[in-house]
């Protein structure tokens, strides 16, 4: 791990993550996916397995190489927003009181998934929205490119330096430091490489997340 930006003074932003961060959804990716292969004749654990790593249209093109990769997309779309509409799911213990928590403008997410599905989980189960989302259609290069979170700071108007990220996964975590940005884990039993502190649990990062975004945590902390 290596040490965190620290610039007293400076206005700070917080940027997070949405699937495996904010919103508890491993087993409804794991469904989607599980469809999708099972419709294509495919094995679903080996489909999951590539999908874990790589974008929608590198997964077609690992695991099902013959097929049109519009029509796979169409057919996940299709998955993926009828789990919206009806999938079984929550948000982390804590979020709701963290992003209500936060001022307004001061907070953005950064997610791989699309914008519309993000509202409807979120109105799903009570999360406000930001004023600031950046999804899988506003950007070209997605995570583990710096792009989506330099992206989020232009449109809040922040220095990439004044910035927090909170991720789960390990594309996310080096996207955010290729974008200069401060980096925190959150809800992995072991920290990802490269962050500059991780927490077990979104609850027990919500206090030093209020901290850094209120500018009280002016100094470079240990990881911990």
């Amino acid at each position: 791990m290596i040490s965190e930006r620290s610039r007293p003074g400076a206005k700070r932003y917080v940027l997070f993550d949405v699937d495996g961060t904010l919103m508890d959804a491993a087993d409804n990716q794991r469904l989607v996916w599980r469809t999708w292969a099972e419709r294509y004749g495919l094995d679903p654990d080996e489909v999951y397995r590539v999908a874990l790593r790589t974008r929608p249209t590198e997964t077609f093109a690992q695991v099902a190489p013959d097929r049109d990769p519009h029509e796979c997309l169409a057919a996940l779309h299709e998955l993926e927003d009828e789990d919206v509409r009806a999938g079984s799911y929550a948000a982390f213990d804590g979020a709701s009181e963290l992003l209500n928590a936060l001022e307004p403008g001061g907070w953005a997410l950064v997610t791989s998934n699309y914008e519309h599905r993000v509202r409807g989980r979120f109105a799903r189960t009570g999360l406000p929205v930001p004023e600031v989302v950046v999804d899988a259609a506003a950007v070209a290069d997605g995570k583990p490119s710096p792009v989506p979170y330099l992206q989020a700071a232009a449109q809040l108007g922040a220095d990439p330096g004044g910035c927090l990220v909170i991720e789960d996964a390990p594309s996310g975590v080096q996207s955010g430091l290729r974008a200069g940005m401060t980096v925190w884990g959150v809800n992995t039993p072991a920290a990802v490489d490269g962050v500059h502190r991780h927490f077990a649990s979104l609850r027990e990062a919500a206090p030093a997340i209020l901290a850094f975004a209120s500018g009280a945590l002016q100094r470079s902390v240990a990881p911990g």
